[in-house]
């Protein structure tokens, strides 16, 4: 048993780099992509069962619940952190506690935000101008997604942990089997049963329940310092306030570049359903590549985080850049390939050449210069794993999220058009970049030199 516990995870702290980078990145960009395949299956068969305005309805609410769950998902995010940094220090005390105060946490969040969904779906829907063929569908759907929020919670929580030790083949395995019986349900219901949005919506958050209760029986089984007691579940202050203060930032980036998404996602509405409806694919094609490139970000975070753990400083430099290395090569070539096939990718979506033409406009602008935002992601993410949470955040928000507000209000209101709006997002991506790499520079000398006095205390102390 020990030697298949072992097999899971991966020693950060040692050896080459890339090998073991790939080793971790690539079931996660598999387990990212799956994750994608919940929504882009409730678009596809919608889109071609039910009708375009079915499938701008379901593309239509992915920035807004991005924009009310990010901030919950932030915090999933401190606690993967925290559990890398006490993983690299095998301070399991440290790791017991922190797994049953995050596990409990995702349980409560996940709670909030079936009240929030229920009672924000329609006034938000509606803030945010979404035509009148299109909103008691949208608003049916994200009610119905929202039930399955307590579930989403606790699996992107304890995937989080079994990741920060260099697991990431079983929430390879436990998202393959959930999106399997999302598709035949989505079939099902929608084809069978006629059930329209509700339908897919249903199969989603059984499927959600489904990964769900794998990652659970998978701690609870485990005998290693992550094992979770369901009966030992507690918040335990300290704990929580540590995941706060990494997590809470990383939520606040989520939910801000959300509603700068919100904003492009209603000037999107000004020009119809059938816009909404070619965005929405779009959207979604742009998400696999996404979920590809951010597999490195985590890579990036973990690998530092672990790392700052053992106080391997000679480490922390080469992860940054063999991991850019690798997110520039995933972002060119995905990017790339997704959008000189753009058409028959659409055509999956959809038979409409409306929709499709406003889908291959938004792809050659956005989608294929996407691996800047997996160089932008990166850099963020190993300023997280240096410890460094804020100051990420501020960059962000104003690189990215504050600039293409300014875009949207200046340079998109003097040109209204589609090309116009959708060029905001190489444009920010790239000044946030930038801005990371300079904030990089700078923390990482200040933990450097902040390690090198710990040590010479240290020896001073013993000798």
């Amino acid at each position: 048993m020990p030697d298949m516990k072992r097999s899971y995870e991966i020693d950060m702290c040692s050896g080459p780099l890339i090998p073991k980078i790939l080793r971790f990145a690539i079931p996660l960009m598999l387990s990212g992509i799956l994750q994608l395949l919940f929504n882009a299956a409730d678009i596809i068969v919608v889109g071609q069962f039910t009708g375009s305005q079915a499938m701008a309805a379901v593309g239509s609410t992915g920035a807004l619940n991005n924009l009310i769950i990010n901030i919950f998902l932030g915090l999933s995010i401190g606690s993967s952190v925290l559990m890398a940094r006490y993983y690299g220090a095998k301070e399991n005390d440290s790791i017991h506690e922190l797994v049953h105060t995050s596990i409990l946490l995702s349980f409560l969040s996940g709670s909030v935000l079936v009240v929030l969904g229920l009672l924000l779906a329609k006034p938000l829907l509606t803030l945010m101008g979404t035509p009148n063929d299109v909103i008691d569908q949208a608003v049916l759907y994200m009610r119905i997604v929202f039930v399955g929020m307590p579930a989403l919670m606790t699996y992107d929580f304890g995937a989080g942990i079994l990741r920060a030790i260099g697991d990431t083949k079983r929430p390879l395995a436990y998202l393959f089997t959930a999106g399997v019986i999302n598709v035949i349900l989505n079939l099902v219901f929608v084809i069978v049963c006629h059930m329209g949005v509700a339908g897919v919506a249903l199969a989603t958050i059984i499927s959600q329940y489904t990964s769900a209760a794998l990652v659970l029986r998978c701690m609870i089984k485990s005998d290693a310092a992550y094992k979770l007691s369901l009966h030992k579940l507690r918040i335990y202050p300290k704990k929580l306030r540590q995941i706060i203060k990494i997590g809470l930032p990383a939520g606040v980036q989520g939910a801000v570049f959300s509603i700068s998404n919100v904003l492009i996602q209603s000037s999107i509405n000004s020009f119809g359903s059938i816009a909404m409806a070619g965005s929405a694919a779009s959207s979604n094609i742009e998400g696999f590549v996404y979920t590809a490139m951010n597999s490195l970000y985590q890579a990036s975070t973990s690998f530092t985080s672990q790392n700052v753990g053992a106080r391997k400083t000679e480490r922390i430099v080469p992860i940054l850049l063999s991991c850019l290395g690798i997110v520039t090569v995933v972002g060119v070539v995905l990017g790339g390939t997704a959008t000189l096939f753009g058409r028959q990718l659409l055509s999956i979506y959809t038979t409409d050449p409306a929709v499709i033409e406003y889908g291959i406009e938004r792809m050659w602008v956005a989608c294929m210069p996407y691996f800047l935002c997996g160089l932008m992601d990166t850099a963020c993410g190993s300023i997280r794993g240096l410890g460094y949470s804020i100051a990420p955040t501020i960059v962000s928000l104003a690189g990215a999220c504050g600039l293409r507000i300014i875009w949207i209000y200046t340079i998109f209101r003097a040109h209204h058009s589609l090309f116009v709006l959708y060029l905001s997002y190489p444009v920010s991506w790239a000044v946030t970049f930038t801005a990371h790499i300079v904030c990089f520079i700078i923390f990482f000398r200040a933990w450097k030199n902040r390690t090198s006095k710990r040590a010479i205390i240290t020896k001073a102390a013993l000798s």
